[in-house]
Order: structure tokens, then sequence, then C-alpha cells
């Protein structure tokens, strides 16, 4: 099995999806996102995700760890698994899925 390594991440403004630090940019897919396997670099490209938070693109960076298992990405934290697996609601169920809320 692969030594833990970490990836940053965050929630874009504009419509709240899980995004992930890819040369300078954000991605949406886990599998995309760059690799750190030294805390220097995970912690030069956390500084650097800075500028987007103050360019009110991105909120809450953070590093989480991850294994690669045969090139799959595995995060190792139960919040990550989540997040990386899409939106934990179902629209066909509760406010979410209705079309208008009455007030």
């Amino acid at each position: 099995m692969a030594a833990p390594v970490q990836i940053l991440t965050a929630n874009r403004l504009r419509d709240g999806d899980v995004v992930y630090w890819r040369a300078g940019n954000w991605v949406e897919n886990l599998g995309d996102a760059d690799l750190f396997a030294d805390k220097v670099t995970a912690q030069e490209a956390l500084s650097a995700a800075e500028t987007a938070v103050r360019d009110r693109i991105i909120v809450s960076p953070y590093l989480f760890p991850v294994r690669n298992e045969d090139g799959t990405l595995r995060p190792l934290e139960q919040r990550e698994i989540i997040r990386a697996a899409g939106p934990s609601v179902r629209l066909d169920l509760g406010k979410q899925g209705q079309r208008h809320v009455p007030l």
C-alpha cells in the first residue's frame, strides 16, 4: 500500500461545489488534483490558495490525506470520502426537490 500524500481542497463560492487544487487552478474531480508528498510543497500550495480566498473564488481551503492505490486516489477521512462522492442530498426529497417553496 502506498504512503499517504495530501490534496488541497476548498468549496467554490458561486455554487458551493467541492474543488481541488491543480497547478494553481481549481478542478472538480478528486482524481485530477495535485498530490503533495511533502509538507513544504503542500503548505506552499495552501498559501497560494489564499489568493483565491481574497478574490472570493473559494472558501476554507485545507489539506487532507489520501492514498494512491493502484492509480486510484482514496481519501483516508470519512468527511473527504463523502465530499469526493458529491452532494449527499437527494433532490427528489425535501425542500431541495421542490420547485417552489411556499412562504
